[in-house]
């Protein structure tokens, strides 16, 4: 029998003994016993920032594996271009104290937090929304799908697991995160660009219906020809399409 405990660890039943596996919080809820020897392999490969995944049965640590995860080079610049667009980057992991200060120190990010459970990813999203901050969480896991949830806006990332993108309403199309800039700024240049459309077609209809109404003939005879109303309004067209058309211009 083997079942899984979310943001905790896993448990198996192997002839008639059970089995645990999982992070240091999990370990200690369980009332497990560590040996001596065990505890220090786990405190020296905290200190060069490793994950520590541990292996019990009912009463004992039996061993450890020590996992060491590689920052992307391109996490750094990502980071440093959501700062620059006066973007908050916060890193929630479950990774202990060690580890989560090298990764968040390489990725250039100030404000983490470890050992956090997928609950305490979400409340620590809806704290952020109390305070009147708009939320975006990014994902890719199972342990991050309760936080994509509550966010105001939810980023799955394209490698992820399968609960991440139903739950996330944006899935990139892989896994590079200046794939996230990227799209911020796209989404605000098309909302600039919409607003601006918004904007002459409102000026457009404010003088040109009530001129093909006729509202200058009592004053100077003036009536405007069908055939130049029609030709207005397909420019008027032509505008808007050619303005949107500038989206393919920008550089990301």
């Amino acid at each position: 029998m083997f079942s899984s405990i979310t943001g905790g660890g896993v448990t198996a039943l192997h002839d008639k003994a059970i089995f645990f596996a999982g992070s240091n919080k999990f370990i200690e809820s369980m009332n497990i016993t560590i040996p001596a020897d065990l505890k220090e392999s786990a405190q020296a490969a905290a200190e060069k920032a490793n994950t520590i995944i541990w292996f019990t049965d009912h009463s004992k640590a039996l061993g450890l594996v020590a996992i060491t995860d590689k920052i992307k080079p391109s996490s750094a610049t990502a980071i440093a271009r959501l700062q620059q667009m006066g973007i908050e980057a916060y890193m929630l992991t479950g990774d202990n104290e060690q580890a989560a200060k090298v990764m968040a120190q390489e990725a250039g990010i100030k404000n983490y937090k470890a050992e956090t459970s997928p609950a305490d990813k979400a409340k620590f999203v809806k704290e952020l929304q109390q305070q009147g901050k708009i939320v975006a969480m990014v994902g890719d896991g199972i342990n991050d799908s309760e936080a994509l949830a509550v966010a105001d806006i939810s980023i799955a990332m394209g490698k992820g697991t399968d609960i991440a993108m139903d739950v996330a309403k944006m899935t990139l199309i892989s896994s590079d995160l200046n794939h996230i800039p990227n799209a911020i700024f796209l989404s605000r240049k098309t909302v600039k660009i919409i607003h601006q459309n918004l904007f002459w077609a409102f000026v457009y209809n404010v003088i040109g219906i009530p001129l093909a109404a006729g509202i200058l003939y009592p004053v100077n005879g003036f009536l405007l020809n069908p055939m130049i109303a029609g030709a207005a309004m397909a420019m008027s067209s032509v505008s808007v399409v050619s303005n949107s058309l500038r989206l393919k211009w920008g550089k990301l």
